[in-house]
């Protein structure tokens, strides 16, 4: 390949570049980002449809958890209290 060959497909790459980065711009400007406040409304709108999906727990299920953690921090507590602290 000459040297003229070279230089001429050069030249054409470089022409060619600048209309790539048009076509960029160009996709950006297509692509802003919604308002704060349209951004907020989709996240609570997802959460509350996540939060429909959870399996909440039956007010039997709750109150026999709650029970049973509070007995067992009384029986650490007792355990705590009964053990001698160290001699100063």
């Amino acid at each position: 390949m000459s040297e003229n060959e070279k230089l001429e497909q050069a030249a054409d790459q470089a022409a060619d570049k600048p209309a790539k980065t048009d076509k960029k711009k160009d996709a950006k400007a297509d692509k802003k980002k919604p308002g704060v406040f349209a951004r907020i409304g989709k996240w609570f709108k997802d959460m509350r449809s996540e939060l429909k999906k959870v399996q909440w727990p039956t007010r039997k299920q709750t109150v026999n958890n709650t029970v049973s953690g509070i007995i067992c921090g009384i029986i650490f507590g007792i355990c705590g209290c009964s053990m001698p602290s160290p001699a100063p």
